[in-house]
């Protein structure tokens, strides 16, 4: 029987690192994260949980922390944001390069300069392909979701890749929505005991972790890297089958939400998809045939997915929430556009940055990048690919 709970993301956060129990927790506060490892600290000086919470001076040495315990033989969990990711970039791939199954929270929110504390993905996409499993989630109720499953992908021998599970800052982190929550039992039953086969503090089996990698063998470790990477794949549809057999909500790599007839669509990640939901709807009762991919898996990449999901229609546009500044459009149209490329799929689509340091999005704005796709189905003209929503023009 569901616990039915009313939490912020944040709350919805701790809530699930608290049932998880992990060993060890490191972290430094940032903006909008610094609720989690806050909420969290409670329950460990209040007994709820036996982790041993190790509060840092820095998010660089939160990291660490969790690399040192996670190649010890414990679980280790953390969560940041933006600028403190940034302060991480060493150890994030030190992490993954180490095949630590370490498992974040990214509260998404703009990276410095200028100075922000809203929400877009930019902090996401600087790590992108830094070898680390990247789920994005809609809603609360994903983010709690996502968590849960985290370390049942990140821990399968298959992967042995950290994860870090999304949600936008501010709007999913600090909004308050009804939720379901599993009871303790279920929730370590599922989740498991976390029993590594190779760890420092094994005495039958001494080793090293971290030494220098010379030429003769890092190639061949960047592969094997990459490999667990596609397995993660497998693992990740996995998990979520045995997740839906215990809540009965299901999750893939994506969401199809009235893609199956659509005739155009967008593709977007994390909050934004429930506005373009309402706006799907209410283009439905108008007659124009309207749809959306929402990417839950940003990373493996589930290009050949995306792009069966995406090929029946007449025009796609796929909305950025960070600008990779190269002229050529945002990362996660990038990968699709490539994705659509390999697949020799040719359906004409574009690319819209949007909600830069928190910028609103209105349902109308999300109307217009439909009234677009309109215009380049019914005069079989592209023009400019690359586009911004929401941008004063002066």
């Amino acid at each position: 029987m569901s616990i039915r709970e009313r939490l912020s993301g944040n709350e919805a956060a701790a809530t699930a690192m608290k049932q998880i129990n992990p060993d060890v927790v490191a972290a430094f506060p940032i903006t909008p994260s610094t609720e989690i490892p806050q909420y969290f600290s409670t329950f460990v000086s209040n007994g709820t949980v036996d982790t041993n919470f190790v509060a840092v001076e820095s998010e660089h040495s939160a990291m660490s922390a969790c690399i040192g315990a996670e190649a010890a033989g414990a679980r280790a969990m953390t969560a940041t944001s933006a600028n403190g990711l940034s302060l991480m970039w060493e150890m994030i791939y030190i992490a993954s390069s180490l095949r630590l199954p370490i498992v974040m929270s990214l509260v998404n929110r703009a990276v410095s300069g200028p100075l922000n504390i809203h929400c877009d993905h930019s902090d996401a996409m600087g790590v992108r392909d830094s070898g680390w499993i990247m789920l994005f989630s809609e809603n609360n109720q994903e983010a709690y979701d996502n968590l849960l499953m985290a370390h049942r992908i990140a821990e399968h021998k298959d992967v042995l890749l950290p994860l870090m599970v999304c949600q936008d800052g501010f709007i999913t982190s600090h909004s308050i929505e009804n939720i379901e929550l599993l009871e303790d039992d279920k929730v370590k039953e599922f989740v498991g005991t976390y029993k590594p086969e190779h760890y420092l503090l094994n005495s039958e089996e001494p080793i090293a972790v971290g030494p220098l990698d010379v030429q003769a063998y890092l190639f061949e470790h960047k592969r094997q890297q990459a490999e667990a990477m596609r397995n993660a794949k497998k693992v990740i549809l996995e998990v979520s089958k045995e997740f839906e057999k215990l809540t009965g909500r299901s999750y893939s790599f994506f969401e199809e939400y009235r893609l199956e007839d659509a005739e155009i669509a967008i593709v977007c990640m994390n909050s934004t998809a429930g506005t373009t939901k309402f706006v799907v709807d209410a283009l439905r009762n108008q007659g124009i045939k309207a749809g959306l991919l929402k990417v839950r898996v940003f990373r493996p990449f589930p290009a050949e997915e995306i792009a069966s999901a995406l090929s029946h229609l007449k025009a796609v546009a796929v909305l950025d929430k960070a600008d990779s500044l190269n002229a050529a459009g945002g990362a996660l149209y990038e990968d699709i556009t490539s994705a659509m490329y390999i697949a020799q799929k040719q359906v004409p689509m574009i690319n819209y940055v949007y909600g830069i340091g928190g910028r609103d999005t209105t349902s109308k704005e999300i109307e217009s990048v439909y009234t677009d796709l309109q215009k380049i189905v019914s005069t079989g003209k592209l023009e400019n690919p690359y586009r911004y929503l929401g941008v004063r023009s002066k």
